[in-house]
């Protein structure tokens, strides 16, 4: 027993949601190491979970996916100590991660207090886009950025922000959508939230898409289960709500601190080359437990 050392265990896997088995590596092993940053912890070892048709898919495939992510894991600097695989008729792929944290730094979905900012530390709309991808209607440019924001670590992003002592509570924006996620930080609680709809970071170009109806199941699922704690008011354009409740892959982290530091959170962010983060909003007193969309 270490009064010092505590332990953050997690496991993720998800089907590919990209073409290319290399890159779905990199992107299933950035978004399994995301629940450790988003804890305020470090991840360093790692099991490998594999899913594979192994009578319909060549071998060559799971060989590329296990590259991919293997080099997302050193470039975390994260060791890989085994894994398991079974034989599946859908391929599946993720890790089981260690991490450790100081255990009075464990950063918890819970704790926003009124006064603080709300940080989000990547664009949203990747579920959006990988939908449109399935239809043939996305454009190589934004499927390589989508790609490029998926499987980019929260690494840098968990260094920064651990560096502030002030951080009350944090959670990386995955499959519930940002206003999911952020929900989850105030259901229950004495406080509520104003999330500024033109201040939160997006990819613009899928506008188009969420117009023409071109979005994920699980968007529409998100939105039954929050919207009844979520008010929008009339500055928000129709067209964001929905970005609000896309499901993610590998997204961003969602930090909440004291005003006073979020600026200098994000201006050290954009220093170290994270131009997406921006401070959203706020928590607020009132109204208690909804979440306001400006």
């Amino acid at each position: 027993m270490r009064d010092d050392l505590a332990i953050i265990q997690t496991l993720d896997f998800f089907t590919p949601i990209v073409d290319d088995p290399y890159t779905f590596g990199q992107v299933a092993v950035a978004n399994s190491l995301s629940d450790v940053y988003a804890m305020g912890g470090v991840p360093l070892t790692a099991m490998n979970i594999i899913c594979f048709p192994i009578n319909t898919m060549k071998i060559d495939i799971l060989r590329e996916i296990l590259l991919g992510g293997l080099d997302k894991m050193r470039e975390a600097g994260v060791l890989l100590v085994g894994g398991h695989s079974v034989e599946d008729n859908e391929l599946k792929y993720g890790l089981s991660v260690t991490g450790t944290v100081h255990p009075d730094r464990v950063l918890l979905n819970r704790g926003a207090r009124a006064g603080d900012a709300l940080v989000l530390t990547k664009p949203l709309g990747t579920g959006i886009i990988n939908t449109a991808l399935k239809g043939n209607l996305a454009s190589d440019d934004l499927v390589e950025k989508s790609i490029q924001c998926m499987a980019q670590l929260n690494k840098k992003a968990a260094d920064l922000m651990t560096k502030f002592s002030t951080v009350h509570a944090c959670t990386d924006v995955t499959g519930f959508g940002l206003l999911g996620h952020a929900a989850e930080m105030i259901e229950g609680s004495d406080v509520g939230m104003v999330i500024r709809s033109s201040s939160v970071p997006v990819f613009h170009e899928i506008q188009e898409f969420v117009e023409m109806g071109i979005i994920p199941g699980g968007l529409n699922r998100n939105r039954k289960f929050r919207i009844k704690m979520v008010d929008v008011g009339p500055n928000c354009q129709p067209w964001l709500v929905d970005v609000f409740f896309d499901p993610q892959t590998s997204g961003g982290l969602l930090i909440s601190l004291p005003a006073e530091d979020a600026q200098v959170l994000v201006n050290k962010m954009h220093d170290e080359g994270l131009h997406d983060a921006a401070v959203i909003g706020e928590v607020v007193t009132e109204p208690k437990g909804k979440i306001i969309v400006s």
